[in-house]
Formats: structure tokens, sequence, C-alpha cells
């Protein structure tokens, strides 16, 4: 199927994220079906973040054409999501999901959390504390993970839980790396119980850059992130080979995203501190050297 624009330019979001999604070295088939669900996950969050071209193919494809209401554009790609399972999807991005649902037969769970994570956002712009933030990474994040572990045939509960810990420190650190461009969009995710800890305000998040109280906040959550980082990376030692590497690039990308925060001084307000390639290399050869001491 010949991928039309709207299709290639949520697709071409994969190359701006913290780590590879579906790098050159695994099997073509898992590429396939990882870049299906990547795709899946982008344009529902294009969705639930208002990101859709006004008149766009993506609504049209939808059969809402005209429709700007998050919550019906939702309600709208969600019957579209159902059709992957029974039936024949509208949207290009979902009718190319349906060979990796077939091939391992996925089921419409944690597609259903990331549009109910999404729908969430609609409704709630601030977390009054860190369970509720977590609450919401179960979500918007831990499916994705599920779904790695699936389409790779590795599912298993110990690897499940190390996986959302992953998933949930990932989620975390977007946040933190996002948190200028949330504001703009009237949300928070930093637990206000931990604001008011840190005598941060809201008005101080909307400054052009960061003062002491606020760094010292993002230092708190993203050593909160890095632990979780840890928690989860004995996932990369219980599997082998290019899934091995797979994974040390989703936990060796959040590392070196923190440390991209750490190393702007923990001000995240200007832009989104981003590690470069070599930053990156070295945190997942870190990840794989500890990996291979607990595998």
């Amino acid at each position: 199927m010949r991928p039309d624009a709207s299709t290639r330019a949520t697709l071409d979001k994969a190359a701006r994220e913290n780590f590879p999604v579906a790098p050159f070295f695994l099997p073509r088939a898992w590429r396939d079906d990882l870049m299906a669900v990547y795709g899946y996950a982008r344009l529902v969050d294009d969705i639930g973040d208002g990101d859709l071209a006004p008149g766009g193919a993506d609504a049209r494809h939808l059969g809402a054409e005209g429709e700007t209401d998050r919550l019906a554009l939702l309600d709208a790609f969600e019957a579209d999501l159902r059709r992957v399972f029974d039936g024949t999807p509208a949207h290009p991005l979902l009718r190319a999901l349906r060979p990796a649902v077939r091939r391992h037969a996925l089921t419409p769970e944690p597609f259903l959390g990331l549009i109910e994570a999404n729908r969430q956002d609609q409704l709630v712009r601030r977390y009054e504390t860190y369970d509720g933030l977590a609450a919401y990474c179960e979500l918007s994040a831990n499916p994705v993970g599920r779904l790695v572990l699936d389409i790779t045939g590795t599912t298993s509960p110990e690897r499940l839980r190390h996986s959302d810990a992953i998933c949930t420190a990932l989620q975390i650190v977007e946040h933190l790396q996002d948190v200028a461009e949330d504001l703009a969009r009237d949300r928070i995710y930093l637990p206000a119980e931990d604001m008011k800890r840190f005598g941060v305000t809201e008005a101080d998040l909307a400054r052009p850059t960061a003062g002491a109280p606020v760094r010292a906040l993002v230092a708190y959550e993203a050593e909160r992130a890095r632990r979780l980082l840890n928690d989860g990376t004995p996932l990369v030692g219980s599997v082998h080979g290019r899934l091995r590497l797979l994974l040390a690039g989703f936990v060796g990308g959040g590392h070196a995203a923190l440390d991209a925060i750490t190393a702007a001084g923990h001000d995240v307000l200007p832009g989104p501190p981003r590690a470069g390639t070599a930053g990156l290399l070295r945190a997942v050869g870190t990840v794989l050297r500890r990996a291979r001491g607990e595998g």
C-alpha cells in the first residue's frame, strides 16, 4: 500500500524520538510491525493533541471530515480501530496494522489504552500526585512496551513488569523535555504535590528560563525516571541477539535524554534538551554492559 502524504508525515516523526523505533538491524517483519504500531500510537497522539490538519486526509479517512472536536475524532478513530479486528478499517495506518495484529494475535486492549489516555488528556490537565501520573502512564506508555514484547514473542509476567517500568520512565522523560510545550497546551505533567514541595508555581513554568526551584523539581523527577529505567533494565538482559540491542536502545535513549537534561542544568523551559548520537551510543553501550552482567 502506497502511503499518502498524511501517513508519511506521521511515520516521519519516528526520526525525532529519543530512541530508534524500528532500527535497520531488526528482521524486516519486526521492523514493519513495529512501525505499524508506532504509526498507530503517533496518530492517536496527534488526534489528542489537536495536531491533525483541519479538513485533512486523516479526518476524511475516519469519516469525520470537518469534525474538530477531539473527543469525537477519538471516537471515530476507535470505531476504525475495532474494524482492524473485525472488518476493514478505512485509515491507511490502521490498514497497515492488520498484518501485525494477525501475525501475533494482538488484542485490542493495548490499542484501546492509548486512545483512553488521549481521552484523558482532554479532561485531565493537572495531576495532583505521582500515583495519578503513573496511572496515566499505564495507559499512555506501557501498552507500547507490551506490544513490543508481543510482536517479538517474548512476553512473560516478569518481562511485562520490567517493560512497564521502562515505558513509564520514558513517558516521564518526555514530559520533562516538553514542559513548555505541554504548558502551551494547558497541560502540566509534573505532580502538583511535587511542585508544592519545591515551591514551584505555574507562573514559574511559563518563564523563558527556569529558576532554581524549577531546576530542583526537574532534577527530582529526572532521578525518579532514572530509577525506573534501572528497575526495568533486567528486561534487556533477559533477551538475546538483536532484540537485546533494540531494548538497550530504548533504555539507553531514556538515559541519554536524562543526561541531556542534566547537561542543560535541568533548565527545560527554553526547549527540549536532546541527546546527540554520541551520547545515545554511550548510553546504549552502558546498558548493554550492565545487561551482560545480569543476563
